[in-house]
């Protein structure tokens, strides 16, 4: 099932090196069909496919640049709020939005490495020289160089090219304002043989500057001191080998409102400050291909978070999850056979879990990959699928891009591998074999990725609508320095392909669900893939509470960790502004299972609050198994997973009305505090905002009962008891073992399904399972009233609030899916109220919350959770008067 890097390196290297070392990713513009993102040919500049300037440094005689960049005007690029100013005199290429300074390249911020000759065996890797790792190889005869002088060449209101002198050599770079807050510079040299073996991209930053993004990490997830590859990168010392970020993304934002998007597939590597504090340094090896140049971006935007929407605009919007497929979901590694899948399905109803989602994970099919269900265990796959659908779950399957030969092998694999062979369907040469299964099927062949696609429909055709992707990251760029090389169909190598295959293979997948997006499960990715993938998984972290790279003592001896729960959370903040918003780690943990009972309740608490939540382990354990023998699951984990899983199921119109606003303005779901507040200076890594109004403070540290957080200005209220703090200062949280610190913004507004809900997709009998696919229903909307607010569901229900003196009103409107009204809940008014007004009319008081479920105005009060109210309001508006408060 998982992804095992096999590292030949190692036996054949002896295993000696201690540092990380790196390797790469790329994309490039044809696929099979259409074009993995828009590449902007028709109004984003040509990629350097220009015919070059005529050469105006060919008669020195004639020519003196340095004068003439001295006697330049400045010329400005202007798109509404953006300015981009090139200053020949200053030599500065500088940025600003809404008359505040951005950033600002100069002279030395666009350099070029040259080398003597090109040497075909060599990977060049800018992470490896960078951390002088002691295997790599230094190109032969590299030098830096930076700009001596700029010539203007032609220019209008939204473009420019320049041609910037390298002393020895002279590049084009031309500048395309694209929209506001949106400028690109393709930089192209002018002489296709002049060795350029690297570009480097070096904007200027100030102390304040933090930064985000740059695709996924376990670490920290503000960026200020570290160097990221844009690659793999072996580490002889994890427990995995690897460094497990299986998404970069060469995408960086700046808490000051700038970002930067480096548009190339070749091996990379950011340097964010680390190296020198005021610059960050984006380094790529494109090798025998620098010809083709460099293409990258300036972004501005007037809050950070926004900066991901001109990301989207390059590179295109996220393929979204199907309604049902936010699950929650269950699975099982292992599963023995159809029987043990049904009697789950059965029991998750019984027990009243909440839950839209369940997937089979690797071994169910006769041989890897073989598109059946293996006979003697599965006998009647169909009728599965059909319970299943019937009880309102949707089905997955796990897959991988290979026909095993050997292990796991069947008949049906080895005629699928026969006719493979046969036509040609794997690449050729293939580097370094790193899975038992067999060669990476060459999906760059339009006939190969026809085949696939018609294989997967046999499980499409039966009703499956989901699929777990694993692995697809065989194509390395070679050992340490030196290539293993790869060939494709295309004539590709792995020089692109080592990320580019990852965006075929999801591609494929993706091109059989249904219309309504269905659920694809990814290990890896990289920018541009977010349009084929709808939920990342960061692959195997430890089912425990230990951070990334921490020592620890195993039964096995000492382990360099990979990391559980804290970098879980790390991982998936990381990928939300990078252009993967929808995440769900393996809820409990993989390696080292089983979890204990405080890892896995701390665990599933945190993925109550997250954009996915998958509740599965290596180890099989499930909430409602109690097996000592198999972690310590007891009653008390079952009774709080249930109320955990609803509210993931409960909030799904919330989550839901910002996956659609990704459209419009591109945020995050899950917000770092440090991105969502950049004002505020603090940047932690285990705390975040679910949306606007929901602040998320998960416990990562085993046998902690409290959480020192320190919250975003303005008051929050607790979400469990309805106690008020004042934020902009550290608070020690309370955080019982059931207790997620979980805190509600004054103004917020929570939409969410009723309480009985517990699948959104469609079921056979919605008289016994309650399902928002069934009906929409009552919205019940969680209020903490002050400064006026509105929040409008994706259906456009509209929903306002404000505290007004001794009052608070409240109003609904009727939306395209809810037309059924609320309840709302108001927590902490300490005394009932005084009376309750529906659309000018007092409403009645009832004795009982289920008196509310009535088509009536109503009300009911609980001196519970320091007094909550309840208003019941079909549509219109409701005038809540307090009690008097004077004694």
């Amino acid at each position: 099932m998982r992804n095992l890097l096999v590292l030949l390196a190692a036996i054949l290297l002896g295993c000696g090196a201690s540092d990380p070392v790196g390797h790469d990713t790329v994309i490039q513009d044809e696929l099979p069909g259409d074009a993995a993102f828009d590449d902007g040919s028709s109004d984003t500049g040509d990629n350097g496919e220009e015919e070059p300037p005529d050469c105006i440094f060919d008669d020195p005689d004639v020519y003196d640049i340095e004068e003439v960049t001295q006697n330049q005007e400045p010329v400005s690029l202007i798109v509404g709020k953006s300015t981009l100013t090139i200053d020949g005199s200053a030599k500065t290429i500088t940025f600003s939005h809404d008359s505040k300074s951005m950033t600002a390249l100069d002279f030395e911020g666009l350099m070029i490495g040259v080398v003597s000759e090109y040497e075909d065996d060599l990977v060049y890797e800018p992470y490896l020289i960078i951390t002088k790792h002691s295997m790599s190889q230094k190109p032969k005869g590299l030098r830096w160089l930076s700009i001596v002088g700029m010539k203007m060449q032609e220019n209008d209101e939204n473009s420019a090219k320049l041609i910037l002198d390298y002393d020895e050599l002279t590049v084009s770079a031309v500048i395309k304002a694209q929209a506001e807050g949106s400028f690109s510079i393709q930089m192209t040299p002018s002489d296709p043989d002049s060795k350029i073996a690297f570009f480097r991209v070096r904007p200027e930053v100030d102390s304040q500057e933090r930064f985000y993004g740059l695709g996924a990490y376990l670490d920290q997830v503000e960026h200020r001191g570290t160097i990221r590859a844009m690659q793999f990168v072996v580490d002889f010392d994890m427990e995995s080998g690897y460094n497990e970020a299986h998404v970069p993304v060469p995408f960086i934002i700046s808490t000051n409102g700038w970002g930067l998007f480096v548009e190339s597939p070749y091996p990379g590597a950011f340097d964010v400050a680390a190296t020198e504090e005021d610059r960050v340094d984006a380094w790529f090896g494109t090798g025998v291909d620098s010809k083709d140049g460099l293409r990258f971006w300036l972004f501005a935007a007037d809050h950070p978070l926004d900066l991901t929407k001109k990301y989207y605009d390059i590179t295109g919007y996220p393929m979204l999850p199907a309604k049902w497929a936010l699950g929650p979901w269950i699975w099982r590694d292992e599963i023995d056979n159809q029987t043990a899948v049904e009697e789950d399905l059965r029991t998750i109803r019984d027990l009243n879990l909440a839950t839209s989602g369940y997937w089979i994970d690797r071994p169910f099919a006769s041989g890897v990959n073989a598109f059946d269900f293996k006979p003697q265990d599965y006998p009647d796959p169909q009728a599965m699928i059909n319970l299943a659908h019937d009880l309102g779950f949707r089905m997955a399957l796990w897959q991988a891009p290979y026909l095993a030969g050997n292990k796991e092998s069947s008949d049906e694999t080895k005629a699928l591998l026969a006719h493979a062979k046969e036509q040609g369907f794997f690449p050729d040469p293939v580097g370094v074999p790193l899975n038992g299964w067999g060669d990476i099927i060459d999906f760059t062949n339009p006939e190969a990725f026809v085949w696939w696609k018609s294989l997967i429909e046999r499980y499409t055709n039966m009703g499956i609508e989901g699929f777990k992707l694993d692995y697809a990251e065989d194509v390395i760029l070679g050992l340490f320095s030196s290539r293993t090389p790869w060939g494709f169909w295309d004539g590709s190598n792995e020089r692109t392909m080592h990320s580019r295959m990852k965006l075929l293979y999801h591609r494929v997948y993706a091109e059989t669900l249904p219309e309504d997006g269905g659920f694809l499960l990814c290990r890896s990715g990289t920018y541009g893939d977010q349009v084929n993938v709808s939920v990342i998984w960061p692959g195997d972290l430890d089912a425990r509470m230990w951070d990334h790279r921490e020592v620890v003592e195993t039964n096995k001896g000492p382990i360099m960790a990979v990391g559980g729960l804290g970098p879980s959370i790390i991982y998936g903040l990381s990928l939300g502004p990078s252009g993967f918003p929808f995440y769900g780690a393996d809820t409990g943990g993989y390696r080292h299972s089983p979890p204990d009972k405080e890892t896995f309740m701390r665990w599933f608490q945190q993925t109550a609050l997250s954009t996915v939540m998958q509740v599965g382990t290596s180890s099989n354990n499930v909430p409602w198994e109690f097996d000592p023998d198999n972690g310590d699951f007891d009653q008390q984990v079952l009774d709080t997973y249930r109320e955990y899983a609803s509210l993931h199921m409960r909030l799904f119109p919330y989550e839901w009305t910002y996956a659609q606003n990704l459209a419009v303005d591109g945020r995050a779901i899950q917000r770092p505090i440090g991105l969502a507040y950049p004002d505020l200076g603090v940047h932690p890594s285990d705390a975040y905002m679910f949306g606007d109004y929901l602040y998320v403070a998960p416990v990562v540290t085993k046998g902690a009962v409290e959480k020192q957080a320190y919250l975003p200005p303005g008051q929050w209220q607790n979400w469990w008891d309805g106690t008020v703090i004042e934020g902009a200062q550290s608070h020690v949280l309370p955080a019982p073992l059931d207790r997620l610190p979980l805190y509600l913004a004054q103004g917020g507004i929570v939409p969410m399904l009723r309480p009985t809900v517990v699948t959104t997709a469609p079921v056979l009998d919605p008289e016994t399972i309650d399902s928002y696919a069934t009906d929409p229903g009552i919205l019940w909307v969680r209020v903490f009233p002050g400064q006026a607010s509105t929040f409008t569901l994706y259906d456009q229900t509209a929903i306002t609030q404000e505290a007004d003196g001794n009052h608070i009103n409240l109003s609904i409107g009727q939306g395209d899916e809810f037309k059924d009204g609320a309840v709302f809940q108001i927590f902490g008014l300490q005394q009932e109220p005084a009376s309750v007004a529906c659309n000018d009319v007092d409403a009645a008081k009832v004795a009982d919350l289920d008196d509310l479920s009535g088509e009536d105005a109503a009300w009911f009060w609980s001196s519970d959770n320091g007094g909550v109210l309840y208003v019941r309001l079909k549509q219109g508006t409701a005038v809540v008067t307090k009690a008097d408060m004077a004694d």
